[in-house]
């Protein structure tokens, strides 16, 4: 049955392909493919590839030679283009790009981080204590949940320190590394996309010009109905035991001891000797110190100990530069307390960089392909594309928010950055408003409409980034959680998707009456009816 199910997954995706390359042809010839439908081909193979093979590394580099010929017929540049597009301006770029050099420095710090707990006995400490407090599944399920509500400062951080944390006790509890990586990214970003002290909130107040980015991103806040309708189905999934689709295999699976259902040695444990001495103390202590550092890093690339004001040094950080400082400032501070401890000798200390680095290979592997992928698609044009199809869309004005919201989902499903998605689509969204925003100098008050557009496109991106195989976030989170990175994210689709439904008809709703109460009050309503029907349809299949 599982062959015949590959085997009719296979045919549909190269029917699939065709169609849309036969659509990009009658579109425009692929000599002239830059700026053009042919740019969302890449992401789309490679993504396709990687539902049905479940193999990620072959099916993110052959999206990536697919872009780098495609790239070559439209440059006219041969072998030497392709070349020059996958390698010199692909590979190369992204791993000596300053910006993705600090996110992988703090994924290596983490993992080594990770690792001097464990070794500590600190991981098996607090998972003993945890064992006498948390009580049930559920209990596991929320304090995972409460757990990444407290860290919202950055999505990053988020997925790999929850998960570092929470791992042993989910695994305890018997629950999958499936769900484990669910609760992580359907908190992470949603939480710092409602968060008005984030590294998303400073991304968002940057693509905005002439309105206090701030103050739009928290007028924002209330219509983002992806980020708010996500953590109300992760309390009720936490809360209720209930789940569909793949989720419910790898849990029925997890309830009898097989918490990885598939490829559980994608990520190795290290297996040595703990110390019996390790207290909570030793996992608690290096966490927060690892916080507070980060946060502090963060706000000194801001300026704030330049004299700017907190908020201010926040929106201005760079979250990258910030977390390395933050990272390895915690590594030394981890390092000093567990040798005065004595729980850790100094060769010990340094044979967990090894072994720290080790753990986060796939992570690494699969990013540094990601971020290639995403620079070929922009360098094929996606956001000339896309920014072409939402202008031709303008004219619709009271579904301007849904359209908004549709077109963030697929292109941050396409390139697998939802900051990517709405540094493309928010600059779009008030040169077509320009004139109300010119206002707003006037009267002091942003747009509904305005506000509304952006929560939708703010919504998208995050649905979008949730979805896809090609994320950042989904790859922290597959990598917080230890799980295999399709596994998470076939089934954390089913449960996306449900909820963009829902946000589907919110912004249907907002776009006619602009009331934040009318529009979350009715999306409350059928997220609540949705989640009755799926779950009736679940019973009534158990009992035929």
């Amino acid at each position: 049955m599982g062959k015949t199910k590959r085997y009719i997954g296979a045919a549909v995706f190269v029917a699939v392909i065709a169609a849309f390359i036969v659509c990009c042809f009658v579109q425009t010839p692929i000599t002239a493919a830059v700026g053009s439908m042919w740019s969302l081909l890449p992401p789309v193979v490679a993504i396709g590839l990687a539902l049905i093979t479940k193999e990620v590394y072959s099916s993110l580099f052959i999206g990536i030679l697919t872009g780098g010929v495609i790239y070559a017929f439209a440059t006219s540049t041969g072998f030497e283009g392709m070349f020059t597009a996958v390698v010199s301006d692909g590979l190369i770029a992204n791993i000596s790009d300053s910006y993705n050099v600090g996110i992988l420095i703090f994924l290596v710090v983490l993992g080594i981080i990770v690792v001097l707990m464990n070794k500590a006995g600190g991981s098996r400490a607090y998972g003993e204590w945890a064992s006498k407090h948390i009580k049930s599944r559920r209990g596991a399920a929320l304090a995972t949940f409460f757990l990444g509500v407290l860290i919202f400062v950055d999505d990053y951080f988020n997925c790999l320190t929850v998960g570092s944390v929470m791992r042993p006790v989910t695994d305890k509890h018997n629950i999958s590394r499936s769900k484990l990586a669910y609760l992580i990214d359907s908190t992470a970003a949603p939480i710092c996309i409602i968060a008005p002290i984030s590294s998303w909130a400073a991304a968002v107040s940057g693509t905005v010009e002439g309105v206090n980015g701030i103050t739009l991103f928290i007028n924002t806040i209330p219509y983002n109905l992806y980020a708010f309708l996500t953590i109300l189905m992760v309390i009720v999934i936490a809360v209720t035991g209930f789940d569909y689709g793949p989720m419910r295999k790898h849990e029925d699976n997890a309830a009898n001891g097989d918490i990885f259902t598939t490829r559980n040695k994608v990520y190795d444990d290290d297996d040595r000797p703990v110390r019996s001495k390790g207290k909570v103390i030793d996992l608690v202590l290096p966490v927060v110190v690892l916080i507070v550092l980060c946060v502090v890093g963060m706000i000194y690339t801001g300026g704030f100990f330049s004299g700017t004001d907190f908020i201010t040094a926040f929106a201005d950080c760079d979250a990258s530069y910030g977390l390395s400082l933050g990272s390895i400032g915690a590594l030394l501070v981890i390092i000093i307390y567990f040798m005065c401890r004595g729980v850790l000798k100094f060769s010990e200390c340094m044979d967990s960089i090894a072994a720290g680095f080790k753990q986060m290979v796939p992570a690494i592997l699969i990013l540094t392909f990601a971020w290639t992928l995403k620079s070929i698609t922009n360098s094929l044009g996606a956001g000339v594309f896309v920014s072409g199809v939402v202008k031709s869309a303008t004219a619709l004005s009271i579904f301007l928010p849904l359209i908004m919201f549709v077109v963030a989902i697929g292109l941050a499903f396409a390139t697998g950055t939802s900051w990517g998605t709405f540094s493309i689509l928010i600059p779009i969204i008030t040169s077509v408003f320009s004139v109300e925003l010119a206002e707003t100098a006037v009267t002091g008050e942003i747009p509904s409409m305005v506000v509304i557009c952006i929560s939708a496109c703010l919504a998208g991106a995050v649905c979008g980034d949730h979805c896809s195989p090609i994320s950042d976030t989904t790859i922290m989170a597959s990598t917080g959680a230890q799980c295999d990175h399709v596994n998470h994210v076939s089934t954390q689709l089913p449960y996306a998707l449900t909820v963009a439904g829902v946000c589907a008809v919110g912004y249907i709703i907002a776009g006619f009456v602009q009331n934040v109460f009318v529009v979350m009050g009715c999306s409350l309503v059928l997220m609540f009816a949705v989640l009755f029907v799926i779950r009736m349809i679940g019973r009534r299949k158990n009992n035929a």
